[in-house]
């Protein structure tokens, strides 16, 4: 099971400098409405066949929309060898409520 983190916490364990991968699982249509700066594009179902462009060294934060898709590949990244993987709770909306207003909500 994935570790949960929210925004807030995701933010403050990378200003203090553990080196979390972002990684946004969502749709084009939704990353044009809404982005994190710094974080690597991989729709959901782009992901087995591009999981070579992430650091398995390195742990993973994984983004959507509200939480769900995301939980869903947090699973299978840690089912697939990644050993630090963390599903942002809340996902985007919670990022723009908690840690970034000026990132638009849809």
């Amino acid at each position: 099971m994935p570790t949960l983190l929210t925004p807030a916490e995701l933010v403050a364990r990378r200003t203090s400098g553990e080196l979390w991968q972002l990684l946004d699982v969502r749709q084009p249509w939704e990353f044009e409405i809404a982005s994190v700066a710094g974080a690597l594009f991989m729709p959901m179902p782009e992901v087995p066949a591009r999981v070579a462009e992430l650091d398995p060294a390195e742990p993973i934060a994984v983004l959507c929309h509200t939480g769900v898709r995301s939980a869903r590949v947090a699973g299978w990244l840690l089912a697939n060898g990644f050993a630090t993987v963390a599903n942002v709770e809340g996902g985007i909306e919670a990022w723009s409520k908690a840690v970034d207003g000026s990132v638009p909500r849809y």
